[in-house]
């Protein structure tokens, strides 16, 4: 009865990471979108500001409180670097390279994830992971390349992309230990209020262009705050507190292979054999990461590791 607890609770913790992925991945479709008329400092604000709106909302109404002190530290970390910081760096970057070349230079991310998870978090990093991810970022890396376009990518814009994946490694590094306190809803509540506090000198921006932005540009940028932000944020922390930063950092390796179906969908963009193949190596790098067959036959199985793959936090914390 208690390993088919386990195994119900680690298949909500894949599909919140699911739910995850597929909405962080609209998030640059909608970002190019909205970028158009929005620059990258209000489109920040107004998508923390809506998602903000939406968190307090909900926080409200489940009456969770406020987190307890010993979460403090990882949500203004986070608040700061992961939803104020990142969410700039990467409209600004956006509006300089191509979402293909954007999404392969922010999934630098789980790399930094694992690397800094196995430093400071005392995870490990295990060789199927490591596999895992030196194959999803082959793939990212052919979908990147092949989606660059003629004329090249901005070194500007790459150097922004990059900033973006720094703080959003650093972010999510800072979010584990705070969920042992906080739950996922209370941490990306005040992390969200956090980021948009840090990114009110962009107010005047936010106002002025909201009065000229046709009604798209807008629903875009509330798309943003309610769903890639509000509830994708929520679904990843409800999957990191049950499983280690490293392996919740590979899952979004499927996010560049994501990007190129909603480009196609969307903007009409029509993806080549060589994307495609990138894409297909991004899937087979995160089912390699998060794969549990053990890579040694005579190895017992560790009773920490679950059916799907997802580590028990509290067992293993």
């Amino acid at each position: 009865m208690q390993q088919e607890s386990g195994t119900r609770v680690d298949r909500l913790a894949v599909a919140a990471a699911t739910v995850t992925v597929v909405l962080w991945s609209s998030a640059f479709v909608s970002i190019r979108s909205a970028g158009a008329e929005y620059s990258p400092g209000a489109l920040a604000l107004g998508r923390l500001l809506s998602g903000t709106v939406v968190l307090g909302v909900l926080w409200l109404v489940r009456r969770e409180g406020l987190p307890p002190k010993g979460a403090w530290p990882g949500i203004i970390t986070a608040g700061v670097l992961w939803f104020g910081a990142y969410m700039v760096a990467l409209n600004w970057g956006e509006q300089l390279v191509d979402a293909g070349t954007a999404a392969l230079v922010v999934n630098i991310g789980p790399l930094l994830i694992a690397l800094l998870g196995g430093w400071l978090l005392n995870e490990g990093l295990p060789p199927r992971l490591l596999a895992g991810m030196a194959v999803s970022f082959a793939g990212a890396a052919v979908v990147g390349l092949s989606m660059s376009g003629e004329g090249g990518s901005s070194v500007g814009g790459v150097l922004l992309c990059v900033v973006a994946a720094v703080t959003y490694a650093a972010g999510v590094v800072s979010q584990k230990p705070a969920l042992r306190h906080a739950s996922p809803l209370q941490f990306t509540t005040f992390a969200c209020a956090i980021g948009a506090v840090a990114c009110l000198p962009f107010s005047g921006q936010l106002v002025s262009q909201a009065a000229d932005a046709p009604a798209s540009a807008t629903l875009n940028l509330v798309y943003l705050g309610i769903f890639p932000t509000a509830l994708a944020f929520t679904t990843w922390g409800y999957a990191l507190a049950r499983t280690s930063a490293g392996k919740m950092g590979a899952t979004t390796y499927a996010v560049p292979a994501l990007v190129v179906l909603m480009s196609w969908l969307f903007l009409g963009e029509i993806p080549g054999l060589v994307t495609l193949g990138g894409g297909l190596l991004c899937l087979a790098g995160v089912a390699v990461s998060r794969s549990t067959r053990a890579v040694r036959p005579a190895t017992a199985p560790d009773p920490a590791e679950s059916p799907s793959g997802l580590i028990d936090a509290h067992t293993r914390d």
